[in-house]
């Protein structure tokens, strides 16, 4: 199995960030549903306000190889264009648990 953690700053008010942080994360929940790759998704909005970073999602899936399944699948690029727009930095993990 390979957990998919990535972490992202936005742009914007805090009003810009905070409501297109919802809207991904309410898009990322449903794409278990959608993506037969994927095993599981945990998505948190910081509410720590002395941090810079606004959303992590950690993502499960059997391979490093199903990754770009994910990453590659319709439903999961239309759930990033939502926070495109505002997004000023991504850092990403994988690693094989």
């Amino acid at each position: 199995m390979v957990k998919h953690i990535v972490s992202f700053k936005l742009k914007g008010t805090d009003a810009q960030r905070h409501n297109a942080a919802v809207e991904f994360k309410n898009a990322l929940l449903a794409l278990p549903e959608l993506i037969d790759v994927l095993v599981s998704m945990e998505v948190g909005i910081n509410q720590n306000p002395s941090e810079d970073w606004d959303v992590v999602l950690t993502a499960v899936v059997p391979s490093m190889a199903d990754v770009e399944v994910y990453a590659k699948h319709p439903a999961h690029v239309a759930a990033a264009a939502i926070i495109a727009p505002l997004k000023e930095a991504r850092a990403c993990v994988d690693y094989e648990f």
